[in-house]
């Protein structure tokens, strides 16, 4: 039996791709990678790794309450990557993201370009600039289905 792929669409297996740095064998070499990594916790509701990975100042603001709140509706769907940039001159990185989550049977998009820096030898997640095309998701016409299979959206499992 083949090992499922990785909740953040990397193409590899959770196994060998987001899997040792939520469960804390491993540390995210990239701002890429823990966004990834990110993800696949929101996925798979790991609210204490997302807190974690905020920077110190933004993690003062924040409980597991608060991240929970909201994350046990959601189903994430899907990460596309679109844009990274990693300075380890000044230990700065940014990660342009969309994200695509079905909450109440609506399914939703969000776009974002992410702010990480490098803290106690660990990237984190400091904060999040929103772009105006987030919202409900509004498939074409034959856009493939969110899950990957190939198959249109209209006829798949979502």
């Amino acid at each position: 039996m083949n090992d499922p792929l990785c909740f953040c669409n990397s193409g590899r297996t959770f196994e060998l791709c987001c899997k040792p740095y939520i469960h804390n064998v491993s540390c995210p070499e990239t701002p890429e990678q823990l966004m990834r990594s990110r993800f696949s916790a929101y996925a798979t509701k790991n609210f204490q790794y997302i807190l974690d990975t905020y920077t110190i100042t933004q993690r003062k603001n924040l409980t597991l309450q608060v991240l929970s709140q909201g994350g046990d509706d959601s189903h994430w769907l899907r990460l596309d990557v679109l844009d990274t940039f990693t300075d380890n001159r000044t230990q700065a990185g940014e990660v342009e993201f969309v994200a695509y989550y079905r909450q109440n049977n609506v399914i939703y998009q969000m776009h974002e370009r992410s702010k990480f820096f490098r803290e106690e030898d660990q990237w984190r997640y400091d904060s999040g600039v929103l772009f105006e095309d987030g919202g409900v998701y509004k498939p074409q016409r034959n856009d493939s289905c969110l899950c990957g299979s190939g198959k249109k959206f209209k006829k798949c499992c979502i």
